[in-house]
């Protein structure tokens, strides 16, 4: 490792995209109950929704939230390969626009990076590009995560509509998601 060489590493000038904020993280847990148990009544966050074991993630989930996003932290059912406290699910960032969620795809392709999925999630319902770091650690980087307003109502699981494609995302948003581009350019 060469210190001085990494504190001179710059964002790329022009890069199409800008990330906005970390948005969320994933964590394996040992005993979901347990889990949600300790960042609600300990830490005070607020479950937004609860996937059962046998439901769309296997093992089950659990989305809590701090704030008015859908979720701050996703926890997953900890396996014999993903152990509790030692694996990271995934790390979640937010870009501002539709158009730049697009032009992070296209930036991946044109760098070769694999991604493991492009479209729409259910809880949360956001719009997505998931993809690996070069240590094989999960990223996310969204557009557009469901808000939860002061009633604490959450978009209901009925009304997900979970896609493997940005491109039918585009053309079938869930309820109350614009997913107008403002470049149409990027519609490809």
């Amino acid at each position: 490792m060469n210190p001085d060489a990494i504190a001179k590493l710059q964002r790329p000038v022009g890069l199409p995209f800008r990330i906005g904020k970390i948005g969320h993280v994933g964590v394996y847990a040992r005993d979901l109950e347990r889990s949600a148990r300790f960042y609600t009544e300990v830490l005070g966050f607020q479950v937004t929704d609860v996937i059962a074991p046998d439901g769309e993630v296997p093992g089950g989930a659990v989305f809590l939230r701090c704030a008015t996003d859908h979720h701050a932290i996703a926890l997953f059912q900890a396996t014999a390969e993903n152990k509790a406290g030692g694996s990271l699910h995934h790390i979640a960032m937010e870009v501002p626009t539709i158009d730049e969620l697009v032009r992070v795809r296209d930036h991946l392709r044109q760098h070769q990076v694999q991604i493991d999925l492009e479209g729409r999630r259910g809880a949360g319902a956001q719009l997505v590009v998931e993809f690996r770091d070069p240590d094989g650690h999960r990223l996310e980087i969204y557009w557009n995560i469901d808000q939860i307003g002061s009633d604490g109502i959450a978009r209901p699981a009925e009304q997900w509509k979970s896609v493997n494609s940005l491109a039918v995302a585009l053309v079938d948003p869930v309820i109350g998601q614009d997913t107008t581009l403002h470049d149409p350019s990027l519609k490809h």
